[in-house]
């Protein structure tokens, strides 16, 4: 039974083994999904490594790092139940999420955002070991997450919001090490930004008839059948962006060559794409997570040349 509470889980191992209960708890903060963490945390290690925090010459943040990790576990965890909480109706109406512990009504709305205050105290300890410069950074992003959930309903592009709110750690991470050429934290942004579009449009294919039905936006719908290819756009730009921002930080045509391996990455996710079966959009989804490693490594070896 526990394998029809939410059909894309990946729920094993330790969620899988805990009581029904709990279980549901764990599932509403999607802990049996971990590539959406990954996908929050690493926007936030780009920024540290480019900024020179993991430099072999110096006092190496790997205590930050390890703290935006914890931190983007919490805060997507608390990001997922607040949106369960507003998308409950949605959700109800569409196959892949009706069976979600809000909407299903496993866990009740008050329970749930008791379970959000929870995660977002943890998120507070994160918080407070940032300089308050990266906590102003951080605490901006307020507002944008908690408009997320509605923009689905105003506009065919939330995958843009998302976006935004998704890539807000490359920031923090800068602001944290550094607060000069702000040029090049706001390039890699942009890039994050276009990716977040491109994956995100991806994961979309799989509720586009949903979606329809319900009377949901997506960029997945907005492209129509021009879906591959506006995937390989979004991904080209945030490419384009990555590279200006190495360039800003150090203009040597051999720093470019550190995003080889994520941009051969990315054109493999869009060349392999098949629209028509269910299970390849969630795999070229999870992907990322290692596009995220190769882009991290690209920018530590900028950041530390």
């Amino acid at each position: 039974m526990a394998d029809a509470i939410v059909p894309d889980s990946q729920h094993r191992g330790l969620v899988a083994a805990l009581p029904a209960p709990v279980r549901n708890y764990a599932l509403l903060a999607r802990f049996d999904r971990p590539i959406g963490w990954w996908l929050l945390f690493w926007p936030c290690a780009w920024g540290v490594l480019l900024a020179g925090g993991a430099s072999p010459l110096a006092d190496a943040r790997w205590d930050l790092i390890l703290w935006l990790l914890i931190g983007a576990i919490a805060m997507r965890g608390a990001g997922c139940v607040y949106n369960d909480i507003v998308d409950a109706d949605l959700d109800r109406q569409v196959a892949r999420t009706a069976a979600r512990p809000v909407a299903s009504g496993a866990v009740g709305k008050r329970a749930a955002w008791v379970w959000l205050l929870l995660l977002c105290c943890i998120g507070l300890a994160v918080l407070l070991q940032l300089r308050w410069q990266a906590q102003l950074v951080a605490l901006a992003s307020i507002l944008p997450v908690a408009a997320y959930p509605f923009m689905k309903r105003v506009t065919w592009w939330p995958q843009v919001w998302l976006g935004l709110v998704f890539s807000w750690g490359a920031l923090v991470g800068w602001t944290e090490l550094r607060l000069d050429s702000w040029q090049v934290p706001a390039a890699l942004y942009a890039g994050s930004i276009c990716w977040v579009v491109g994956y995100d449009t991806i994961y979309a294919l799989q509720d586009r008839e949903d979606d329809a039905l319900v009377g949901i936006g997506s960029s997945a719908r907005a492209m129509g059948a021009h879906v591959r290819g506006g995937v390989g756009a979004f991904y080209a730009v945030a490419l384009a962006f990555w590279a200006l921002a190495f360039w800003l930080l150090r203009p040597d045509w051999l720093a470019l060559l550190a995003l080889a391996p994520a941009a051969l990455h990315l054109a493999w996710q869009v060349l392999t794409l098949d629209l028509d079966d269910g299970a390849n959009p969630l795999a070229r989804f999870r992907a990322n997570r290692t596009t995220g490693l190769l882009v991290a490594l690209a920018c530590w070896v900028v950041g530390n040349a």
